[in-house]
């Protein structure tokens, strides 16, 4: 998606690519991360979030998995919180419309990027706590959110719950995005032996910033299945076989073979 700084548009788009993912088959569907709103600044966010109550753009979202009888999974929107800040939220809709689960994006991206100015998520939104692992469209389905993929430990413990397929809406930056985001995605399929869907924002968007795009499945020996380019919208889609994950983890069985271990840090001159 290409998504801009006002919810009605983007829901438009969101329902147009929803209705192609399920006539070309799609049974589960997930959308970028800030699909609903792509704010300029935390005031813009501000004029257009609700809260998680009686939400207009999670009612329409509802609504679009209904029509489509799809698993539809919102990558994210932000969710206004009581603090003044915003939770991340990815949610993930039954076939009916029901909530199945949601998620909060757990890490958060505090940098400063040569050339570019800084960014600080933490000030605008409110890291999550909890790692989510639901069941969607007959498969174990893990939960990320962009900067997330850069913390192995989380996915280990999707893993490790039985997840067979991990979720991972982005809106990269393009620096990051041409020098780690396919390495990083691939190395979280095959350490895990997951399948992994990445949906992500593509190209020059209203606020200003420009997104890496790059959409891409990826099963769980590491193999690229599909890719998107970077620009622009478009739908991805590819078959899930279930047998890979278990051949995958039995060719390289990382997580069965995973031990724990203590550290001894020597101090500096010490023999």
């Amino acid at each position: 998606m290409n998504s801009g700084t006002e919810p009605g548009p983007n829901l438009a788009a969101l329902e147009r690519l929803a209705r192609e993912a399920a006539a070309q088959g799609a049974r589960y569907a997930l959308s970028p991360e800030v699909t609903v709103v792509f704010a300029e600044n935390r005031e813009g966010l501000r004029a257009v979030a609700g809260g998680w109550d009686d939400n207009p753009a999670i009612a329409q979202v509802a609504g679009i998995a209904r029509d489509t009888g799809l698993w539809l999974h919102l990558g994210s929107l932000a969710v206004a919180l009581p603090d003044g800040r915003f939770a991340n939220r990815s949610v993930l809709f039954r076939p009916d419309g029901s909530i199945a689960a949601s998620y909060d994006k757990i890490h958060l991206f505090d940098a400063t990027l040569p050339g570019l100015k800084q960014y600080r998520e933490s000030e605008t939104y409110a890291g999550g706590r909890e790692a989510v692992v639901a069941d969607a469209a007959g498969l174990r389905l893990g939960f990320s959110i962009c900067y997330d993929v850069r913390f192995p430990s989380l996915y280990r413990a999707l893993a490790e719950a039985d997840a067979e397929l991990i979720a991972v809406p982005a809106a990269f930056t393009v620096p990051t995005g041409e020098a780690h985001w396919e390495v990083l995605l691939r190395a979280r399929a095959i350490e895990t032996g997951c399948f992994v869907v990445a949906a992500a924002q593509a190209g020059r968007h209203q606020n200003g910033r420009s997104t890496y795009g790059h959409s891409m499945i990826i099963d769980p020996w590491g193999k690229v299945l599909g890719e998107l380019g970077a620009e622009g919208e478009g739908v991805l889609c590819a078959d899930i076989d279930q047998n890979a994950v278990a051949e995958a983890r039995g060719r390289v069985p990382a997580l069965a073979n995973a031990r724990t271990f203590s550290l001894s840090v020597n101090p500096t001159g010490a023999s």
